[in-house]
């Protein structure tokens, strides 16, 4: 069928239906319903689609588009719940099962009869990691099959009259609902607090008597202090004591009436700081844009001992003859620090006797690259970009050199531009189910490094790199394994991935078979260096690169800070999917 997806964003939701309703033998076009109600109106004209399709809306779609079209909606909620914050209320109740809906669109909110509808269980995680894992599974899986249904013709819509549906409506979760009562609120309810809210829209709150909004949460298992005391940064987070205990926040937001001129989220630290010592601290001269002088920078062990709950961005531990190398970076981005921290993560890892090496395994992003917050914030984007850029370059190319074992990538969730490049380094890409990458760069305006020029083309073949990375489509799991980008789908659940990965690697490292790959693995990689250096795969894409970088007038920086402020760009047309943002 001709179907046009409309939704307010081509989020990661967005990209999964499109690019599993495009493996489904469906035309799929895009428009944004962020351009307005006539851009819709305008992509219908001109698509004339069989079906509309709306994966995430924040606004109503015109009346006149749903009364002439069949128009089916995605609510993060069952059958019968209604009102547009379904999964904070969810999280915030801790409900242990919730569901989506997809239903026809009509005039009142989430009230439309229902074309299909599946559950899921509630993990422990943050909202938007759920959103992206949970809630994306249950949804497309139900999208799907309400598109099967649809084309077939026979099948009935219920009504959400119907007996055994029972309706509620939600409202929207306020702030105040969110807040949090340092000196009462136990950790347990603080995390939960934080969680509901870890990507949008934060948790309001004050530090040093500025308003900032708080990003994410993790428990910590020995600092303590008095209520809201910040306690100390680890690896760009903040430590904030509880009632009971404590918890480590990632990321913070200033407020845009703040002044602030990066008001967005980026690592908690650097936005300490720029703010004044509170009282009482202890005297010291200011430090660098990473992190504030008047707290201090407690570092975890990269191996944690069992025993321990603490937050920590990159882990190690090894299995026998297997090391697991996990990283998890809020968002998938990787800033100049955390690039130079991985790094040396993996080279301690390389000083371990292993026959395998497994690279990320965490459920949620692999990578999605640079990170554009934190260059945004820079008082030099350029020089900052630059600067990443070479650091993420340095870890692929770290990867790439890495022939006395094996190398696994496993993605347990979605990867984009550079983070591709960065599994593609390794032997062997594994997969979850479900999993959407992005391997190109052209959506921000760049040509793109970490060797994707050799690593891509020997993974798919030539002709089908520069499709890739020219059309800019989101491809699925199932299609990148058909194409040659992954090797292994892993068909699980995002809560059982790591569990899985580490059955997989076991055998992996029991193949008899495995000395004589790692040898093959040495040959080839030596016979590639003979014919055209890794330097110089590098020194050419930087040179593309470092030209859009300290271009001024480079559509890569309208792109970036829109991006990252989340500003519309673009025109109001009907869309191909990877035109779309």
């Amino acid at each position: 069928m001709d179907i046009l997806l409309v939704a307010s964003a081509f989020n990661s939701l967005s990209q999964r239906v499109c690019a599993e309703l495009s493996d489904e033998g469906h035309h799929v076009d895009v428009v944004l319903a962020s351009h307005g109600p006539d851009a819709v109106r305008a992509a219908v004209r001109e698509v004339c689609p069989e079906l509309i399709v709306a994966p995430m809306l924040k606004s109503a779609l015109p009346e006149d588009v749903w009364r002439e079209h069949t128009c089916l909606i995605v609510h993060p909620g069952p059958p019968g719940d209604r009102g547009p914050s379904s999964l904070d209320w969810a999280i915030a109740e801790e409900a242990p099962e919730w569901g989506v809906t997809v239903l026809q669109a009509e005039a009142a909110m989430d009230a439309g009869d229902v074309w299909a509808d599946g559950t899921f269980p509630v993990p422990p995680a943050g909202k938007s990691d759920v959103y992206r894992n949970e809630v994306a599974d249950a949804a497309t899986a139900a999208v799907l099959l309400a598109v099967r249904r649809y084309a077939d013709g026979s099948y009935k819509p219920r009504p959400q009259s119907e007996p055994g549906i029972h309706v509620v409506w939600r409202d929207f979760f306020r702030q105040e609902q969110r807040r949090i009562d340092w000196e009462n609120d136990s950790t347990a309810t603080v995390l939960r607090k934080l969680r509901g809210a870890d990507s949008q829209p934060g948790v309001r709150d004050e530090i040093c008597d500025r308003e900032v909004f708080l990003h994410g949460g993790h428990p910590e298992d020995r600092l303590r202090g008095e209520p809201g005391e910040l306690l100390a940064t680890r690896a760009g987070a903040v430590c904030r004591a509880t009632r009971d205990g404590a918890v480590w926040i990632p990321e913070l937001r200033p407020r845009k009436s703040s002044g602030d001129p990066a008001p967005f989220r980026r690592p908690a630290a650097s936005v300490l700081s720029h703010f004044p010592a509170p009282p009482g601290s202890s005297p010291g001269m200011p430090g660098s844009n990473d992190r504030p002088y008047w707290l201090p920078e407690i570092a975890a062990p990269l191996e944690l001992p069992p025993d321990r709950t603490t937050w920590t961005d990159i882990r190690y531990r090894q299995r026998g003859h297997i090391g697991f190398l996990a990283f998890s970076f809020p968002g998938g981005a990787m800033s100049t620090t955390h690039c130079r921290r991985l790094l040396a993560a993996w080279r301690y890892a390389l000083t371990r006797p292993t026959s395998v090496l497994v690279l990320g395994g965490a459920r949620d992003f692999f990578s999605n690259g640079i990170h554009l917050n934190v260059i945004e914030a820079s008082s030099d984007p350029a020089s900052e970009s630059w600067s990443n850029l070479n650091a993420m370059n340095d870890v692929v190319e770290a990867v790439l050199r890495t022939t006395d074992r094996l190398v696994v990538a496993a993605l347990g969730g979605n990867a984009a531009a550079g983070g591709v490049m960065l599994a593609l380094a390794a032997d062997e890409v594994w997969c979850r189910r479900g999993s959407v990458l992005n391997p190109h760069y052209r959506n921000m305006g760049l040509y793109g490094s970490e060797y994707w020029t050799y690593s891509l083309p020997r993974r798919v073949g030539a002709e089908t790199a520069e499709r890739l990375t020219t059309e800019a489509l989101p491809v699925s799991a199932a299609t990148a394994e058909r194409i040659g980008l992954v090797d292994r789908l892993v068909p699980v659940a995002a809560q059982e991935f790591g569990t899985e990965v580490e059955r997989l690697a076991a055998d992996l490292a029991a193949d008899p078979d495995l000395p004589r790959r790692i040898t093959a693995k040495a040959t080839s990689r030596h016979a590639d260096e003979l014919q055209r250096p890794l330097a110089e795969y590098r020194r050419a894409e930087l040179a593309r690169m470092r030209a859009v970088f300290f271009d001024p007038g480079a559509p890569y920086h309208t792109l970036r800070s829109a991006f990252v402020r989340k500003l519309p760009t673009g025109s109001s047309r009907p869309l191909a999917p990877g035109d779309a943002r």
